[in-house]
């Protein structure tokens, strides 16, 4: 049987440790989805066929193609992992202030289904202070993104602020 991991998220956009965590998450499982969440309650900066896209560009140039797969989803993440017949989720920990929430994300995912195992995959240090929010901030300020994200990002943030 096909051992499937989910890596979710919003990847507004995607960052170097999104990426990472990737890198390593294809290493336990046959096969990583990478969930790309649509939450009506967020506001994003790209529209999430974008997000897809910039996932699956930042994927290939990687060599990972074959590994994954980039999937939309939104509603509880568990029950697209049900759907997705998914085994393991894959969580990455920036700092020990993240663990908190997704521990309790993590016994909640439990609850409603014991078949699913969440891993935590530690930030790289220099990955640690990396984040969406963060990138979206030095790039809104004219800043250099390129240690933080891929090319294809950078070119994002570019149609945007040719617009």
């Amino acid at each position: 049987m096909e051992k499937i991991a989910i890596y979710a998220g919003s990847f507004d956009p995607i960052t170097i440790g999104h990426l990472d965590i990737i890198q390593r998450g294809v290493k336990l499982a046959d096969s990583l989805i990478i969930a790309v969440g649509e939450n009506v309650r967020k506001k994003y900066l790209f529209p999430l066929e974008k997000r897809v896209e910039l996932i699956e560009k930042s994927v290939s140039e990687l060599g990972l193609s074959q590994f994954v797969k980039v999937k939309p989803f939104d509603g509880l993440l568990v029950d697209f992992a049900q759907k997705e017949s998914a085994t393991i989720l894959i969580r990455g920990l920036r700092a020990f202030t993240d663990f908190d929430y997704e521990y309790q994300l993590a016994l909640a995912n439990q609850d409603i289904c014991g078949r699913i195992e969440t891993i935590f995959l530690i930030a790289k240090k220099n990955n640690i202070a990396i984040n969406s929010s963060l990138v979206k901030e030095i790039a809104y300020f004219d800043g250099d993104i390129s240690k933080y994200v891929s090319k294809y990002v950078i070119d994002a943030f570019k149609e945007i602020k040719n617009r």
